[in-house]
């Protein structure tokens, strides 16, 4: 069974982003090309994720960094897959 690569800086991965907030499908392409999802909860309140692969973690930061210009809180970050 050959060992899994160790992640780096530079590795792509699959990454869950999760905010607080409603965030419009149109930004994806801004966002790296993720995949947006809304839900709401009990209290009526949205959480959108995102997810899609990111080339490394530079683009990540990126991602972030645009969430944050958009003032929406950060909820969770998940790699889901670091190949």
């Amino acid at each position: 069974m050959p060992q899994k690569e160790r992640l780096t800086l530079g590795t792509p991965a699959i990454y869950r982003i999760e905010i607080e907030g409603d965030l419009d499908e149109s930004l994806s392409e801004r966002l790296g090309g993720m995949c947006i999802t809304k839900r709401k909860r009990e209290d009526r309140t949205t959480v959108t994720t995102l997810k899609g692969r990111l080339r490394d973690q530079a683009e990540l930061t990126g991602v972030l960094n645009s969430l944050y210009e958009l003032h929406l809180p950060l909820l969770s970050v998940e790699i889901l897959d670091d190949e």
